[in-house]
């Protein structure tokens, strides 16, 4: 893959799943990756797996929903590497649930991590990036960013929200060289599921994972966008499970 080797590339979300599959492939192909995650040991394991595959990783222990938080994490960048071609806001959750079960808790830490990390994430790497005049933010929203069911009010409103945010950021900085994408994920086997607390909800996702591809394939499209050559910009791409309606 072209424009690959020797990015330095802060990925959130890190410790499993899409995060976790995009940090080794990107390793795999020479870039420099930056893990993110709320588990250390999760990222200590991964650390350990890339550089044993001949790859560079370092990890921060990080909560995207604190602003001091990644902006420590784009210092550490900095400072190990001399700079950040490329930022993967990907840590998100999806506590699916009812309206009328005034899930509040659930509601606020979606908001704080689907939406408020993406914001800090950008805000800590947006100065370097328009300085240097070149950069490329990557946001994953969803699938569910394009369409509403119920039990996914608040989650899809998050991840429409991503998408406004992220067009918004591609407007304001393509003049500074800045390359925005964002993925839209269907059905993929990760973790996300284990966040619903609603028993029956979180059977019926369950079962309509069943056929659903695994994380590597979301990493391909991360891989994908960010091997394109600098005139090029992949600002949106949608996975869907083959099989899957919505």
């Amino acid at each position: 893959m072209v424009n690959v080797e020797g990015k330095v590339v802060i990925l959130t979300g890190a410790s499993s799943g899409i995060g976790e599959a995009a940090a080794k492939m990107l390793a795999g192909h020479g870039a420099k990756v930056v893990l993110a995650a709320r588990r250390e040991e999760r990222l200590r394991e991964l650390q350990s797996a890339i550089e044993g595959q001949g790859g560079t990783a370092v990890y921060q222990v990080t909560d995207v929903a604190s602003q001091q938080a990644m902006e420590e994490l784009a210092r550490l960048t900095l400072d190990r590497f001399g700079q950040i071609d490329v930022l993967v806001n990907n840590a998100g959750i999806m506590p699916l649930s009812f309206l009328h079960e005034k899930k509040v808790e659930e509601w606020d830490r979606m908001i704080d991590i689907n939406i408020k990390g993406v914001l800090y994430g950008i805000g800590a790497v947006l100065p370097h990036m328009r300085e240097r005049k070149q950069g490329h933010i990557i946001n994953v929203s969803s699938v569910t960013g394009h369409i509403v069911r119920k039990t996914w009010a608040v989650y899809s409103g998050t991840k429409f929200a991503v998408r406004a945010i992220t067009e918004a950021l591609r407007q304001e900085e393509a003049e500074n060289n800045i390359r925005t994408t964002i993925i839209c994920p269907g059905g993929v086997a990760t973790e996300l599921v284990h966040t619903i607390t609603n028993e029956e909800i979180k059977k019926d996702i369950e079962a309509s994972l069943q056929q659903a591809p695994p994380p590597e394939a979301i990493a391909q499209s991360i891989l994908y966008a960010i091997s394109q050559p600098e005139y090029a910009a992949v600002n949106e791409i949608i996975v869907r499970p083959t099989r899957q309606e919505l």
